[in-house]
């Protein structure tokens, strides 16, 4: 079992920034991909970036050249940094690993983003 712990959610004027922060921890070893989806009422949870253990990445196209994605292998962490945030970024941010064929999903962090 793997368990996520994400932080770092809040609120922030349109064209401001914030990091997103997911720990991982409990059967860490061999997680293949981290990264974070997102999901508004009403809506299908979407694909925001991913990374793989080797170093690739994916973005959604609504945020490519907006946000990074990356890691810290050690602390077992994958961070999301948002820059120049949009009211339609407002949204649940939620962190996922996957590890073999299982997914895990932590609880969410809101991210408000006003206009």
């Amino acid at each position: 079992q793997v368990q996520l712990v994400e932080s770092g959610g809040g609120l922030v004027q349109a064209g401001g920034s914030l990091r997103l922060s997911c720990v991982a921890s409990g059967s860490t070893f061999s997680i293949n991909t981290m990264g974070w989806y997102r999901q508004t009422p009403g809506k299908q949870r979407e694909l925001v970036a991913f990374i793989s253990s080797g170093g690739s990445t994916n973005y959604g196209d609504s945020v490519k050249g907006r946000f990074t994605i990356s890691t810290n292998n050690a602390k077992n962490t994958v961070y999301l940094q948002m820059n120049s945030l949009r009211p339609e970024d407002t949204a649940v941010y939620y962190c996922y690993a996957r590890k073999s064929i299982n997914n895990y999903w932590g609880q969410g962090t809101q991210v408000t983003v006003s206009s």
